[in-house]
């Protein structure tokens, strides 16, 4: 039974090594020009420092081009793959069909990930995408286990899943909270409106806080709770689900360096030691729930409900 990636969002290149060592295989890092809800923002420098580190320590980076183009935008996208080519980068994660089309011409051997956030829900989907030129399909967070250990089964591209971090719920394009402050007569400049993690939309009926923040992409509102399935890894890996994905949005690097640490001896045990792993998994979920912010309230997600907003 083979062990899947565990791939992390990083919030800065100096987290790199220290999650690498955490247990971390993979990361995914860029810069919100091109890429949506990141953890951090790498600009080019950034990123070829973060190949550089990556690749000393035996592991990949993957840069997000998952971003909705503009026709502004779209002549930029050659000149950039090519950057990312020339760095080695292991992949590009893209959602608009731009990107795949101009890495075609910039670095056709290239690896692309196909994330389209909502619409990954099956596997006649994913098998389109791969047959255009995708390696690996990032299912939606609203499937449940059963949809995706279905959609592995049939799925002839690499599927990627995430296990922890929250969900984005609605984004818009407009700047609304800017637009918000202005009409209040007050500034608030957009490169300090994804740095700012205290700003809620406070739903009173639900008693529930949605995270709310702002960069180039637009607004961005986020899930109340995050989602933490490890003591529930179980039927994934026997599926053998190809990579599990952490969310570090808006997370401290010391939280993702613990939760790592703790996704990774659980997908070790999983593989090696089903028992042992059975005995100890409510004790790692203890753990997460021990370091989880007092705001942050962990659940299943919609692997085993419906609905969670």
């Amino acid at each position: 039974m083979k062990k899947p990636e565990l791939l992390v969002t990083p919030t800065q290149v100096e987290d790199i090594e220290k999650l690498a060592h955490a247990g971390a295989n993979a990361f995914i890092v860029g810069q919100e020009r091109y890429g949506l809800r990141l953890a951090g923002e790498f600009n080019r420098g950034a990123v070829q420092e973060a190949v550089e580190i990556a690749h000393n320590m035996q592991t990949k980076l993957y840069v997000a081009m998952n971003a909705l183009f503009h026709n502004e935008k779209v002549e930029e996208l050659t000149e950039y793959i090519q950057f990312l080519d020339q760095i080695k980068v292991d992949g590009i994660v893209f959602g608009d069909p731009a990107v795949l089309m101009a890495a075609r011409e910039a670095a056709p051997n290239m690896k692309l990930h196909w994330n389209t956030e909502t619409t990954a829900t099956n596997w006649y989907s994913c098998n389109y995408w791969g047959r255009k030129g995708a390696k690996r399909a990032v299912l939606a967070r609203e499937l449940n286990m059963d949809a995706v250990v279905e959609i592995k089964e049939h799925a002839e591209v690499e599927v990627e899943v995430q296990v922890h971090g929250m969900t984005c719920m609605f984004q818009s394009k407009r700047s609304l909270i800017g637009n918000y402050f202005e009409y209040q007569g007050k500034v608030m400049e957009i490169e300090n409106r994804k740095r700012d993690t205290g700003l809620f939309l406070h739903d009173k009926e639900r008693n529930n806080k949605y995270p709310i923040y702002e960069d180039e992409n637009g607004t961005h509102i986020m899930s109340p709770n995050d989602i933490c399935i490890i003591d529930e890894l179980e039927d994934m890996i026997d599926a053998e689900v190809d990579s599990f994905k952490i969310d570090g949005v808006l997370k401290t690097p010391e939280y993702l360096i613990e939760v790592t640490k703790k996704y990774r001896k659980a997908i070790d045990l999983c593989v090696d030691n089903r028992e042992e792993y059975e005995e100890i998994k409510d004790q790692l979920l203890n753990e997460i729930e021990e370091i989880q912010p007092t705001n942050r309230p962990l659940d299943t997600g919609f692997f085993f409900k419906e609905t969670v907003y």
